[in-house]
């Protein structure tokens, strides 16, 4: 055996890591700093004459690459948030307080087989999962996350998103009717009988809206809310707010609506015959949707990215380039004095502790507060990130209710969910739009 092999055993697994990561990283700046003053040119040539094209990839790409990670934040929250309502701990083995747990599950079903039942229509089956994955990425597209931070600002904003999200009951019946499954057939007609029958006060209960905005773009919805909260549409349509949460709630197979899949009835519905990662799709394709209906109902109700009231214009002047060598020298010099001041603490109250453990809480301190640090920096000097915050703020509120409303309310039955669409949510509806075309009338004869 050689000396280098020897060497190579005798690391330990982060030794091994590190000998792996550095070389390869390095390779990989160069070649990135190669391929810039080779290809920088070009690259910015074309990006001027299909800016348009480019920025819609962008976009695009950015959306599905999102979806799994919010995917997980909700996953975890949901394990977390309905086990402290039932008074148990919840995950708190993978990661800090369980926090990776939702990434096991998602690893999990991953290596799971992927099982085709006998007597299934393969075809289907498997595009079946990737219709309904496809409808709810494809719904993101015209959601306003901050001002200038959206895929796509189309006129017919509202009529997209409804659209996109109607595809997704294709996908729920491909997967009942393909399976061979009489458990998988009921859940995919349900899931039919359900999505048709609150898609029309759905649509109804943001009518009134647009006759009060005057457009269907989204974006042009949130920009009208601007100001004090007392512009949001919550306190100009509450009736049509109730019934579009109530409409999206179901529409997005969620507690007490979730009897497409309802385990106690029919197994686990259309998912019954799935298994590895085509399960995987309609597992991530729930939460996701959790997420949009959260955003949609923030976009067009709470204000969107605008905060409750008009904060103090504020600017912290930060000039990086003007620093000189001065600013080479903080990167190299700040972290290490700041990284050995918070870990003295650690020494001083923990003489046990060795020497390396407080260096390493220390150093997750220093990134910790300098992380928090640049967010207050960047959330006072820039629109877009204070927007973004808000939005997500407000988004995650929904999210928590409908874990909430998981852990409370029991499913309802089928024939009380399909009553319920037709006697009282689109009366109510009805009554919303004809209120609010009357109040309009009146106003704008005055």
């Amino acid at each position: 055996m050689s000396a280098v092999a020897r060497s190579w055993n005798r690391l330990t697994l982060p030794g091994k890591v590190l000998f792996t990561a550095v070389p390869l990283l390095l390779a990989l700046g160069i070649a990135l700093a190669a391929a810039i003053a080779v290809l920088g040119g070009p690259i910015v040539n074309l990006a001027s004459q299909y800016g348009g094209v480019i920025r819609f990839a962008v976009a695009a790409t950015i959306i599905v690459l999102i979806t799994i990670p919010t995917a997980f934040v909700i996953i975890y929250m949901e394990m977390k948030v309905i086990a402290l309502m039932n008074l148990r701990i919840g995950p708190d083995r993978v990661g800090p307080f369980g926090s990776l747990m939702s990434v096991m599950h998602g690893l999990k079903v991953l290596m799971k087989e992927d099982f085709t039942p006998t007597g299934a229509d393969s075809l289907v089956f498997t595009m079946a999962p990737v219709v309904v994955y496809g409808a709810s990425i494809m719904t993101l597209l015209v959601i306003p996350f901050a001002p200038g931070l959206f895929g796509q600002d189309f006129n017919l904003g509202l009529l997209y998103f409804f659209a996109m999200g109607g595809l997704s009951v294709v996908g729920l019946l491909m997967a009942g009717w393909s399976s061979f499954n009489k458990y998988s057939l009921l859940g995919g007609l349900r899931s039919a009988a359900q999505m048709i029958s609150y898609e029309i006060p759905l649509t109804l209960s943001v009518a009134g809206l647009m006759l009060l905005a005057g457009t269907m773009s989204v974006n042009q919805l949130v920009e009208n809310q601007s100001g004090w909260f007392t512009s949001w549409y919550i306190f100009q349509q509450p009736l049509g707010f109730l019934i579009f949460f109530i409409a999206m709630t179901a529409e997005a197979n969620r507690t007490p609506f979730d009897l497409t899949e309802a385990d106690s009835e029919i197994v686990a519905g259309f998912a019954t015959e799935y298994s590895g990662m085509r399960f995987g799709f309609f597992f991530f394709a729930e939460y996701v949707n959790v997420f949009i209906v959260s955003a949609l109902t923030v976009a067009l109700f709470f204000g969107g990215w605008n905060a409750p009231f008009p904060f103090p214009e504020l600017s912290v002047p930060l000039d990086p380039g003007g620093l000189g060598i001065w600013l080479l020298i903080g990167i190299a010099v700040v972290p290490v004095i700041a990284t050995l001041a918070l870990a003295l603490p650690f020494l001083l109250l923990r003489s046990s502790m060795p020497v390396w453990q407080a260096i390493v809480l220390g150093f997750v301190l220093f990134n910790l507060l300098a992380v928090g640090l640049v967010l207050a920096w960047a959330f006072v000097s820039f629109d877009w990130v204070a927007g973004l915050l808000w939005f997500l703020a407000k988004t995650y509120a929904f999210v928590f209710t409908f874990v909430w409303m998981r852990a409370t309310l029991p499913r309802v039955r089928i024939d009380q969910l399909m009553g319920f669409a037709w006697k009282w949510l689109l009366p109510a509806s009805l009554l919303n739009l004809f209120v609010t075309a009357g109040a309009i009338l009146l106003v704008g004869g005055r």
